[in-house]
């Protein structure tokens, strides 16, 4: 591998608390531990396609961004260059594979190393253009907390903080009105958010990607409270959850560029549970609360490990490979690895029995 001179860094996919930690990180490590000049790529691989969306990055940027939210350098899930959508003048929609112009445009840019700051859409992208010869590594970034090879991804924590507290807060107004409370949680394929805010939060019902649920048995458990005088139930339901003999549920949209977005399943829920149920039922979608404010003290160190570790992997020459979490060490694994199957929950997993143990409903 050629001297190492400049380096660039993206954040792609949805944004999520500590990826202000990371790029300051990435900064401040280049900067100082080897004097290497650090591109702040904007908007996601947008920014490599689109010429007014690179800016350096110096000491005083990152200054103050450690407990910030959001990304400074923007983010979009809507610029994949393999599959790049656009607008003609005549209101066309056209898609064309842009990669070979953003490989030219690393090029130009005299990049030496790319370092991409994303989820399992992101770090796919990546790889692609690592086979394409861009030397990159990758960090893991996902409130879902499903992507392979690491223990857990930042952003994860502070979300799960805010749907604990969310549970927390409408456990009071369910008990006071006898109501059943449902709260729709993110997590497409994966239920770790909705498990794990569950178990926090006591939760009476937790609905998951991972184990199609009887509706039937929702209602079963919501009468056995009754029961025992419990006159209010919670249930936490994950987006990418569904019956077992329906489909997940997507939200219409009219924009023809956005792609399709998990949501509607707690309504779904809670309108089918009306027909049977004689509580008072109340929906609570989360949404992209979780994915805002200020990133909890596990998520600000996550990531800064996160964000040093990728620049001395680029140092070691460790490129193609992803940074990671396990047992409480950083390590790197290929990105190929990272990206091969989505980590979902174990259905023999401690925390399902747990779950199951505590008398919580998984439908």
């Amino acid at each position: 591998m050629s001297e190492i001179k400049r380096i660039g860094v993206l954040t792609g996919g949805g944004d999520c608390p500590g990826l202000n930690a990371v790029i300051r990180a990435v900064v401040k490590t280049a900067i100082q531990q080897y004097g290497w000049e650090v591109l702040g790529i904007e908007d996601g691989f947008e920014g490599l396609i689109l010429s007014d969306k690179i800016r350096p990055l110096t000491l005083t940027d990152v200054r103050g961004i450690l407990p910030r939210g959001g990304t400074i350098l923007g983010t979009t899930n809507r610029a994949n260059p393999f599959a790049y959508k656009a607008r003609k003048k005549d209101g066309r929609i056209v898609t064309r594979d842009v990669s070979a112009e953003v490989v030219n445009r690393i090029r130009e840019l005299r990049l030496n190393a790319l370092i991409v700051i994303g989820g399992d859409g992101s770090l796919k992208i990546a790889y692609e253009f690592y086979q394409m010869g861009v030397p990159l590594v990758g960090v893991p970034k996902t409130i879902d907390n499903d992507l392979g090879g690491t223990d857990i991804t930042f952003g994860f924590d502070t979300a799960l903080n805010t749907a604990t507290d969310a549970l927390d807060k409408l456990h009071t107004t369910a008990e006071s009105h006898h109501r059943v409370m449902i709260v729709e949680v993110m997590g497409r394929d994966a239920g770790w958010l909705a498990l794990r805010a569950g178990l926090a939060g006591g939760a009476d019902v937790i609905l998951i990607p991972e184990i199609p649920f009887d509706l039937h048995k929702v209602d079963e458990k919501i009468e056995e409270r009754d029961r025992m005088g419990h006159k209010f139930s919670i249930i936490v339901v994950a987006e990418g959850a569904r019956p077992v003999s329906g489909e997940q549920i997507y939200q219409e949209s009219k924009d023809p560029l956005a792609p399709k977005r998990l949501g509607g399943i707690a309504q779904w829920v809670a309108d089918e549970l009306a027909k049977v149920c004689d509580h008072e039922i109340r929906v609570t979608v989360l949404g992209h609360v979780q994915r805002g404010g200020s990133p909890s003290p596990f998520d600000r160190i996550l990531g800064t490990r996160f964000g040093a570790a990728a620049v001395r992997l680029i140092a070691e020459g460790g490129l193609g490979r992803m940074v990671a979490l396990r047992s409480q060490q950083i390590v790197s694994i290929p990105l190929e690895e990272a990206i091969r199957e989505l980590r979902v929950v174990p259905l023999d997993s401690d925390m399902i029995q747990t779950a199951r143990g505590l008398g919580i409903c998984l439908g």
